[in-house]
């Protein structure tokens, strides 16, 4: 059984022809990404001798900075375990996968300070792999709403029902984003609800423009009275959608529930359009109580337990982790 031969691509011309049907490692977001200001794309590709591809998973390289020091660091982020073609030659798509990573770690070296492995689609897919090379698992939740057994309107309360028909009484619009003025509008709420939390990386203007633009998404828009007070930023991939980012002014106009009213349109639109499943990429940190994460479940949610995997290129502090999160 020959060893698979693994190459990490950071050119787009130099990608071979692969499987794009999940949006998270294709090619067009290697594209986006690499046209996107403080990213830098690597897909790592796993080949036969003959140059076959046998997987490939995509990495994202973010840059980012900090008020205080180091000032400038950078994080990787990989959504999922990536694609996998059969047959395996032998090998399965968590050896192929831990093969990939660990080219991927030795070339990003210590100047990327931690790399983060989330979604995967099993909570224990490549557990060993992931061991033996030193990443640290964090139990994580994960949410989503299926929309093929029951409608939407199915799945809430009658409370939450009567929130949301009041607030279209009272004017309240949520729609898609169509003008360049709606554009500056979603990024402007978005940057502003996220600019004092740390965790959460919110990339270029250009990144959503492009999702937008070439078909791979759509950005949303809640107003009352002509004043923007939600949004949200929906990727599809196969037959679900992914709510990838989302934002509210839940203080400024808590009568009309913003939050809940920009919600439940990505459900009702994903629906329509005719999507098995609404995942939710990221419900917060891994607090036993978390509110936003409760907020989600009142949708009617499934939660899923699961773990995202991290290792920090400081082995001290990647030791002490390991330690604190150790299972």
């Amino acid at each position: 059984m020959n060893e698979p031969i693994i190459q990490i691509v950071t050119k787009l011309h130099d990608l071979p022809l692969l499987d794009n049907s999940n949006f998270f490692h294709s090619r067009q977001l290697f594209e986006i990404a690499k046209l996107t200001p403080r990213q830098r794309p690597y897909m790592a590709i796993a080949l036969t001798a003959d140059g076959r591809v046998m997987g490939h998973m995509l990495a994202i390289v973010r840059y980012r900075t900090l008020w205080l020091p180091p000032y400038l660091y950078k994080h990787c982020r990989i959504l999922g375990e990536g694609v996998y073609s059969y047959p395996h030659e032998g090998f399965t798509p968590a050896q192929l996968f831990g093969l990939m990573l660990e080219s991927l770690r030795n070339t990003l070296g210590s100047q990327t300070f931690y790399i983060e492995v989330s979604n995967l689609s099993e909570k224990m897919f490549a557990y060993r792999e992931l061991k033996q090379l030193k990443f640290f698992p964090v139990h994580w939740m994960s949410i989503h709403n299926s929309l093929h057994s029951h409608t939407p309107e199915e799945r809430i309360s009658e409370r939450l029902k009567k929130h949301i028909d009041n607030a279209y009484t009272r004017g309240v619009v949520t729609d898609e984003v169509k003008t360049e003025d709606d554009f500056q509008e979603f990024f402007k709420l978005l940057k502003h609800h996220h600019w004092l939390k740390p965790k959460r990386y919110i990339p270029d203007k250009k990144f959503f423009y492009d999702i937008k633009q070439k078909g791979h998404g759509r950005l949303f828009l809640t107003r009352y009275r002509n004043r923007t007070i939600g949004c949200s930023a929906v990727a599809y991939s196969k037959q679900n959608a992914y709510l990838w980012y989302t934002a509210f002014r839940r203080k400024s106009y808590a009568l009309v529930h913003p939050d809940e009213l920009t919600l439940w349109h990505v459900l009702k639109d994903s629906h329509q359009r005719g999507y098995q499943h609404v995942y939710f990429l990221d419900v917060g940190l891994p607090f036993s109580r978390n509110p936003f994460r409760e907020f989600i479940l009142r949708f009617g949610g499934k939660p899923v337990s699961t773990f995202r995997w991290f290792r920090c290129s400081m082995r001290w502090i990647n030791t002490l982790l390991s330690w604190i999160y150790r299972d």
